[in-house]
């Protein structure tokens, strides 16, 4: 509820067997009550569920019992398998932090232009070992920034209200992500939440263009 009034674009509720899991019946009601209210600032924002290599039919079920607007696959699906899916695809891109941008970019680039040839909107989140997100962890962004020149993304992977405005400046990403960089002790903590949405906001005043400001900053 404190996402969606401090005006966030979307809000990511997690569905795949994780430490931050959300039982369905439970996602449904905060789904429900997130479209009902009146946010202060902006509007009400859509609702992403993120999976992890779960069946396509399993998705779809979730995806309209809990009423999501967007689905965000967030481990090593094949892109193939994703066509079945009912709704717009974020698609997670897993970056090695200790790769050589040289030998990483034309592997991301032909992944990237795949992703987009299907209508999906890619996600680039650092890779972890026995991770699927949420690790705090941060890649190169020179990487993000070479690869967002050409295609919209999304920027995860280590965001926090302190770097949030210097990454979305260099980088110029579609949207960016966050989780554990608003978070303490494990629990997402309001004040962190609130200072991260107002950086997002006031690098959007600075840098982007009023067609681009509906859809940056997650």
């Amino acid at each position: 509820m404190a996402a969606a009034d401090m005006g966030a674009d979307f809000i990511g509720i997690v569905l795949a067997p994780a430490r931050r899991q959300v039982p369905t019946h439970k996602a449904r009601r905060i789904i429900s009550d997130a479209k009902r209210m009146r946010p202060s600032v902006g509007t009400k924002p859509l609702v992403v569920g993120i999976f992890v290599n779960a069946p396509v039919d399993p998705i779809n079920e979730v995806a309209e019992y809990c009423g999501l607007d967007w689905v965000q696959l967030s481990g090593g699906e094949p892109l193939e398998q994703c066509k079945g899916i009912e709704r717009p695809i974020i698609k997670a891109v897993h970056v090695m932090a200790d790769t050589p941008p040289e030998e990483l970019l034309p592997e991301l680039s032909r992944t990237l232009e795949e992703i987009h040839s299907l209508g999906y909107m890619p996600l680039l989140d650092s890779a972890v070992r026995g991770h699927y997100g949420g690790t705090g962890q941060s890649f190169n962004w020179q990487v993000a920034q070479e690869l967002a020149s050409k295609y919209p993304l999304i920027l995860s992977g280590g965001l926090t209200p302190a770097n949030v405005d210097r990454a979305a400046k260099m980088v110029q990403p579609w949207g960016v992500d966050v989780s554990s960089g608003v978070e303490v002790d494990g629990s997402k903590d309001v004040d962190k939440m609130r200072a991260f949405v107002q950086a997002v906001r006031e690098t959007e005043g600075s840098s982007r263009t009023d067609e681009d400001k509906a859809s940056f900053g997650r």
